[in-house]
């Protein structure tokens, strides 16, 4: 299974709920699972389609990675990495926000997609990812710095970055 360098984010999400569902019955085999997943993950558009639908999905997948999904994660660092982050980062704020509004349910999306991320993080062995959360974990705190920016354009408020703080805090303190 070969991706385009040109897919788009539409089809990225549609071939990853294909990919999980081959997974999920076993169609697909290791080397398969790994090749097609790294295929994904190589353009950015891939890798964004590739985790708003693993890290959502109601599939257990995501809850326990397989080696194959951890090995072809990484093999793209320079774009996984701080894909990977920002979903940890997202997620917390966007449970909070979600709470604030009353609507618990998609809380624990949010949740979810954070513990999800979090545990993805810790699993890969890519020192990019720390690097990359601590400089996000600094921007949250002191609200400059190479990710003042990520956070100016998503409207994070002083809650929402101690929760971004705290979400980081808890895989680089680990």
């Amino acid at each position: 299974m070969e991706i385009l360098e040109t897919v788009t984010f539409d089809d990225a999400i549609a071939f990853t709920e294909s990919i999980m569902t081959k997974m999920a019955t076993g169609e697909l085999k290791s080397p398969e699972i790994t090749d097609a997943i790294a295929s994904l993950v190589k353009t950015k558009n891939g890798a964004r389609g590739f985790f708003v639908t693993y890290l959502t999905s109601d599939s257990t997948l995501a809850d326990n990675p397989s080696p194959e999904v951890i090995t072809a994660l990484e093999s793209s660092p320079e774009i996984v990495a701080e894909l990977l982050v920002k979903n940890l980062a997202m997620s917390a704020a966007m449970a909070l926000n979600h709470r604030r509004n009353g609507k618990e349910d998609m809380a624990q999306g949010s949740d979810r997609v954070r513990s999800r991320s979090a545990n993805l993080i810790k699993q890969l062995n890519m020192p990019s990812l720390f690097d990359i959360a601590q400089q996000l974990r600094q921007s949250a705190l002191t609200g400059v710095g190479h990710y003042q920016e990520f956070l100016q354009r998503w409207r994070y408020d002083s809650d929402q970055k101690q929760v971004i703080h705290e979400a980081l805090s808890e895989i680089l303190d680990e």
